[in-house]
């Protein structure tokens, strides 16, 4: 399947495992970046937001991981020593654990040196279903390993539950077997939330999990500010991993390539994290060096960086580098629809879904907050995705395009009535209709506020706005407490059911914020779900999607384009479509860097 674009010999990343030491991380050097929000607890398992995933992914380890230059993305062994034997028609995998991975020292093992074995991802991967947890992760095994009912029968949870599809033959072995075969289950296998944690950690910190991560990855936390700053070091007992490619089409690649051939992983010693929830201090710190690299610069802000879609030539004098990037990401606003306002599936309250997305100025919204950098959404699976079908809509012929007027006459029709006092409406029983929608403490976040507000004014609609930090309305909207959010879906694993599977009923209260539930999307998607990319597969896209135009849980908004911009320091740079992070690639030109920084004196 293609992702990005179709290319001739692949470069082939291959981690090889030594048994002599090898260059290890240099700790004088820092790689210096930024998160957008503050990240929430450090817990596989219960993790879900972007910049709270991209530390995880360098703490814990997956089996799997991807190949850092491979496009299309490939996957290649991580914790284990070459990938999965694959029987039963895809249903079940045999993993092999490489000995000798050992997770960082923590006093949970009482000064032992603690060994990752078969067993730890057993207990990791059950984690998932402890209703303790409310893991939205869930979706990703319940119901599709074999004997996996048996861990909440009779409303009890434990671990210790042994069930056939989830067993350690051996130290080093671990089985999976699904009930049916799942074309995507490798991919899950690489994700930060499959990393394995240790059961003494998880017993000894008990409700306080997020607070104290423990992997075997490449990094460990240093220094933690919370939602301020976040220093991580590398792992001194990380496992020898050195990089090797094969040769490519590609120059640029060709180029990383040939400079990390033979070197450990990680490169750098430090990594300095700042979390810059305001879009201006962001650009700020990048112009004055703080910072290494900006992924996604703030779309209002691109013409700092930008003249005719090119970097700023005065920018480029200073060596800086621009690199355009299409992420596998959709921003949309979902509307709960078990909220006694907003949800259900009467007429009256599909009419209220349908005009509120009647009323969304998509064109607006991308040409004054995105400044151009987006493109009109008119299905969930962005560009790339395998499943994308860039021939169902046009913006115009989109059954929920900018139309005012047949929003108020939906309204109108189906009772929501507006009065001349003072031109909001009320509902059909004659109650004021006030619609409440959580949104960012920040710039972005008024701005958005405002558009919205311009939006649903205009039909007649009272909006207020309650504000509050990304990760406490993740655990809200989990709870089924926010009435409407806005929020976007960065790609587990490049396929469209990863997109989909936000909308299917069984995923209400993780990864479905709408709880949306409806029978006939359920079992379209199922269908779907059990095929491969193809034309039937497409088609039964087509059909889900018409389903979220018709009941309107979401707005679907749009798929960004992102402007990521370099200092010249930075080497051996390539964003990834799955991966979050590329940190354990990078290399800095301390010369080069130190140089610049002189200059400003």
């Amino acid at each position: 399947m293609s992702l990005v674009r179709k290319s001739i010999l692949l470069p082939v990343l291959t981690c090889v495992w030594l048994t002599q030491a090898a260059i290890a991380a240099d700790m004088s050097k820092t790689l210096r970046v930024m998160l957008t929000s503050g990240e929430t607890g450090l817990d596989p398992a219960t993790a879900s937001d972007v910049n709270t995933l991209c530390i995880i992914e360098n703490i814990f380890d997956s089996l799997l991981r991807y190949d850092y230059l491979a496009r299309p993305v490939k996957l290649q062994p991580n914790t284990v020593g070459a990938m999965p034997q694959v029987s039963d028609d895809g249903a079940s995998y045999t993993f092999h654990l490489k000995p000798g991975i050992y997770f960082t020292p923590d006093a949970a093992f009482k000064g032992k040196k603690r060994e990752l074995t078969a067993e730890d991802y057993v207990y990791s991967f059950k984690r998932m279903y402890d209703p303790a947890l409310k893991s939205p992760w869930l979706f990703l095994f319940e119901d599709k390993i074999v004997g996996d009912e048996r861990l909440k029968r009779h409303g009890r949870f434990s671990t210790d539950v042994a069930i056939d599809g989830l067993t350690a033959l051996d130290r080093y072995t671990l089985r999976i077997r699904l009930k049916q075969r799942d074309r995507n289950f490798l991919f899950k296998m690489a994700m930060p939330a499959t990393g394995a944690v240790a059961r003494e950690v998880m017993g000894a910190y008990a409700g306080d999990t997020g607070n104290h991560p423990v992997g075997t990855g490449p990094y460990t936390i240093a220094e933690w500010q919370r939602s301020n700053r976040i220093v991580l070091q590398a792992n001194p007992d990380f496992r020898a991993t050195v990089f090797h490619a094969a040769p490519s089409q590609d120059p640029a690649d060709n180029a990383i390539a040939a400079a990390l051939l033979g070197k450990r992983l990680p490169l750098i010693g430090r990594i300095e994290i700042k979390v810059m929830e305001e879009p201006q201090p962001r650009m700020l710190g990048l112009f004055n060096r703080e910072f290494d690299y900006l992924e996604q610069v703030p779309p209002p802000l691109a013409e700092m960086v930008l003249l005719n879609g090119k970097l700023k030539s005065e920018l480029a004098q200073q060596g800086m580098q621009l690199s355009l990037f299409t992420p596998l990401q959709t921003y949309y606003m979902w509307m709960n629809m078990d909220d006694p306002v907003i949800g259900g599936y009467t007429k009256d309250r599909i009419a209220l879904r349908r005009a509120i997305a009647l009323s969304y100025n998509q064109e607006e919204d991308i040409r004054v907050l995105d400044k151009g950098l987006a493109i009109a959404a008119q299905s969930p699976l962005p560009p790339n995705v395998p499943g994308h079908d860039p021939a169902y809509l046009s913006p115009v012929r989109s059954p929920v395009a900018y139309n005012v007027r047949l929003a108020g006459a939906l309204l109108d029709r189906f009772g929501y009535r507006q009065h001349a006092r003072d031109g909001y409406r009320t509902t059909p029983d004659g109650k004021p209709l006030t619609l409440t929608m959580h949104t960012l403490a920040s710039t972005t976040g008024r701005l958005r506020d405002e558009l919205w507000r311009r939006n649903l004014n205009a039909i007649g609609i009272r909006v207020e706005f309650k504000s509050d930090k990304y990760g406490e309305i993740l655990k809200a909207s989990r709870l089924g407490k926010v009435q409407m959010f806005e929020t976007n879906w960065v790609a587990d694993f490049p396929d469209g059911d990863n997109f989909f599977q936000l909308l299917y009923g069984p995923n209400s209260g993780s990864a479905n914020y709408a709880r949306f539930n409806l029978p006939e999307f359920n079992r379209l998607y199922e269908q779907a779900r059990q095929l491969p990319d193809s034309p039937e597969r497409t088609q039964l896209y087509r059909a889900m999607t018409q389903l979220v135009h018709a009941y309107a849980p979401w707005v679907i908004r749009t798929h960004p384009l992102s402007v990521d911009v370099l200092h010249p320091w930075v080497k051996n740079y390539k964003r990834h479509p799955a991966e979050f992070t590329t940190w354990r690639y990078i290399d800095i030109d301390m010369t080069q860097r130190l140089a610049a920084l002189h200059g400003t004196k």
